[in-house]
């Protein structure tokens, strides 16, 4: 069995029927197999703007996604201007976690940060510990390697196809099954 680790992404197997990770793409942003497991659905975006959430931003503009089920009335962010964003906690190469969110809303208002360094969740993913080492030996998971472009360059709601298209032939074939397969 492949070992997770904080960095990886998730990719929901095709027939996941958990409307919370059907085609998901999760990052993971902290596992400890016998503490739990942390990370946000990637490619799930919620109805919301952030500039309908949050004061003092200045004309920033920005989509809102929904990070997984788990304290959904809570905003997190990933970004990749970690060398400006003091307490911001690197995740993989190009991927920080968080930061002094008011010195980041000060950077957002003065243009500093634009909407293409950075992605904001409502709530996130969460696991048990050894809940997600025992889905992936069920195969409710694919493990990939976390890329920043998946983040920040890649159409989110393409995402989950374009990560198994670019792990080889057999994978690209599960990307080709219609996400409603039960009701052909």
């Amino acid at each position: 069995m492949m070992q997770i680790d904080k960095g990886d992404m998730l990719i929901a197997e095709p027939f996941m029927l958990d409307p919370n990770f059907k085609r998901a793409a999760v990052l993971i942003v902290d596992h400890e197999d016998d503490l739990g497991s942390v990370g946000f659905v990637l490619n799930k975006k919620s109805p919301y703007k952030i500039e309908e959430l949050l004061d003092d931003i200045g004309d920033f503009e920005g989509d809102v996604y929904y990070g997984g089920p788990v304290a959904n009335n809570i905003l997190h962010f990933l970004h990749n201007v970690g060398d400006m964003v003091e307490d911001s906690l690197g995740i993989c190469r190009g991927v920080y976690w968080g930061g002094d969110f008011t010195a980041f809303k000060f950077l957002m208002a003065q243009g500093l940060i634009k909407p293409e360094n950075v992605r904001f969740f409502l709530g996130y993913s969460g696991w048990s510990p050894h809940q997600l080492s025992d889905e992936i030996k069920e195969g409710s998971w694919i493990i990939e390697e976390m890329d920043s472009n998946y983040l920040f360059k890649t159409d989110p709601e393409n995402l989950w196809k374009v990560i198994l298209q670019s792990k080889g032939e057999a994978y690209s074939a599960l990307s080709q099954i219609d996400g409603d397969y039960i009701n052909n």
